[in-house]
């Protein structure tokens, strides 16, 4: 009979979130799961939502009322997948091959406006793939430069206030990126990877007065590349207004949707927009159609998931082992939650047209499995528990096993 004290293990399941022998993490286990449940609200609503609202235009332009419908169940299912199959997988691996990562996305960014160059593919696309395969490339950057973001934060604790040390590679590989997003041209998504970068930078701890100058100088080269593009300034003079026809022609149809909502909606498959009224009502603005079927209550809710699923990649990040996973669930949890702000924000005509999708709801099979490996990371993350030699000795007596 062979005596043996309990090994430091991690646990085996992220959905149980306990591993033998340990102290149940509480904040975590709940986390873990309500993120779960959430996320799992939030397609399931997307799924019902991208019917509703793309069945008119998936008639006209495919003839064939449900083709959103399956192709949205379809990448809902293989999401899912990506979840449970990434939630599996120590996030460990990610650090070791951040570096690969972020240089291949942005070899695809350098490859995709080489395209666009030679005249390969049009000028106004996004996507990188043959046929039906196909990706939006600044997702892949955007995931890879907040994993390498997290890695290089961790790594440089010790001289994260440091400018040349610390800073200045920092902000070299954020602002590579978010110039060549912006040169697809897609202004919107680059200065959300700019925002994300330079909020993942203050959760680490760079000097704020780095950040404050950098910000400083960046506002205004920004606001000078929206005003370059006539359909950027479009937008702005459509927001100010909102008085233009045609200018304003979304953000009238978008106000009327939500108007016509009211407290309760007018029920499920009822929207007026979706009839071909509002361009892009099931992706930009599926926000609109949730209003206009489900009232102020459906659309307080979907809010309220996305409030929550925040609030859980916060204690999960909080509570995380190690640097690199505190940081990784940070720039995870900023990056969704702030494209669902600016998308509801857009739809509410808080701010002006930008062309960010819903996460998990909107329709787009790309956004939908980044997402998802997002939040298999974060459930990644929450499943390991850093055990401290306090805890160990509080187990006490050690357990024992018997080995024949």
């Amino acid at each position: 009979m062979i005596k043996e004290p309990l090994t430091d293990s991690l646990p085996e399941s992220p959905f149980s979130f306990v591993a033998e022998g340990a102290i149940p993490p509480k904040k975590e286990v709940l986390a873990g799961k309500m993120l779960m449940l959430i996320v799992a609200l939030l397609v399931c609503i997307g799924i019902v939502i991208v019917y509703s609202s793309g069945a008119g235009w998936a008639e006209s332009r495919y003839d064939n009322a449900e083709y959103f419908l399956w192709r949205q169940l379809s990448f809902a299912v293989l999401g899912m997948g990506v979840v449970f199959g990434v939630s599996f997988i120590d996030y460990h691996r990610l650090e070791k091959y951040s570096k690969i990562f972020l240089f291949v996305s942005i070899g695809l960014l350098v490859l995709l406006l080489l395209l666009k160059f030679a005249g390969l593919i049009s000028g106004a696309a996004r996507w990188i793939g043959y046929g039906p395969l196909k990706f939006q490339v600044s997702d892949v950057a955007k995931y890879a430069l907040i994993i390498h973001f997290a890695h290089l934060i961790s790594e440089k604790q010790p001289n994260i206030k440091d400018l040349h040390i610390t800073y200045y590679p920092l902000l070299i590989l954020l602002m590579t990126v978010v110039s060549l997003v912006a040169l697809e041209p897609n202004f919107s998504t680059a200065s959300l990877i700019a925002m994300i970068g330079f909020l993942m930078m203050f959760i680490g701890g760079v000097d704020i007065r780095h950040l404050g100058a950098t910000v400083a100088m960046v506002i205004p080269i920004g606001i000078a590349y929206a005003i370059s593009a006539p359909y950027r300034v479009a937008r702005l003079v459509s927001f100010a207004s909102g008085k233009e026809e045609g200018l304003s022609y979304q953000v009238v149809q978008a106000l009327i949707g939500l108007g016509n909502g009211g407290l309760f909606g007018l029920g499920i498959g009822a929207s007026k927009q979706r009839e071909l009224y509002l361009p892009l009502s099931y992706n930009d603005f599926v926000f609109v159609v949730i209003g206009e079927e489900y009232g102020f209550i459906g659309a307080l809710f979907v809010i309220s998931l996305f409030i929550g699923f925040f609030a859980c990649g916060v204690i999960i990040a909080k509570h995380a082992p190690d640097d690199f996973g505190k940081y990784l669930a940070s720039g995870i949890t900023v990056a969704i939650s702030l494209f669902a702000f600016i998308n509801i924000a857009v739809a509410s005509h808080v701010l002006p047209t930008t062309g960010v999708a819903l996460p998990f709801i909107s329709y787009g099979g790309t956004a939908l499995l980044f997402n998802s490996l997002g939040v298999g990371i974060l459930l990644s993350i929450a499943s390991h528990r850093k055990r401290s030699t306090k805890a160990i000795e509080n187990v006490a007596p050690l357990q024992e096993r018997s080995v024949v």
